[in-house]
């Protein structure tokens, strides 16, 4: 069987160095990507037409990071029904505008939304939802879970010997 194969659109090449973790943790977890600059407002004909033909090119889940309005996530989801997944990006009213414009959807359009700028945790919600598909991301997921809840043991060990040093 192939690697799933998720894809990632930024609505502008600024938001690149903010999306950099996802890319990797896609990688990480052996999940292809997609990678394009798609705008919804300056380009919107293509983001439907990329969105539309998603499925019929591979892509099983969608990822969109875009910032100020943030349209890009609910004009891809619009026009597909592959999982999307909104990244807000900070750009302007410290991400609020972003956040707001990706995460209230009207009924029947859904957008899963993460943090402002958390690239990382889109693609760990675009490997959870592959996992349903691709049994071999139950594990490496798993295996993600337990290293992060060894290294938050071992900064607490730290703390914990610092604090009796004082």
């Amino acid at each position: 069987m192939a690697n799933p194969k998720a894809a990632l659109i930024m609505g502008s090449d600024s938001d690149f160095d903010k999306v950099k973790g996802c890319i990797t943790k896609l990688k990480e977890f052996d999940i292809d990507c997609e990678v394009n600059v798609i705008s919804a407002h300056r380009t919107p004909a293509k983001a439907m037409e990329y969105a539309a033909a998603a499925e019929d090119n591979g892509i099983e889940v969608i990822i969109c990071a875009a910032g100020m309005a943030a349209h890009l996530a609910g004009v891809v989801a619009a026009n597909t029904t592959l999982p999307v997944i909104g990244i807000p990006i900070e750009s302007t009213f410290n991400g609020m505008d972003a956040m707001l414009a990706t995460v209230q959807m009207p009924p029947g359009i859904p957008v899963a939304t993460v943090g402002l700028n958390n690239g990382t945790n889109a693609a760990i919600l675009a490997a959870e939802m592959l996992a349903l598909k691709y049994d071999y991301l139950r594990p490496v997921l798993k295996n993600a879970r337990k290293a992060m809840a060894d290294g938050v043991a071992k900064k607490d060990a730290a703390v914990r010997e610092k604090a009796a040093a004082l």
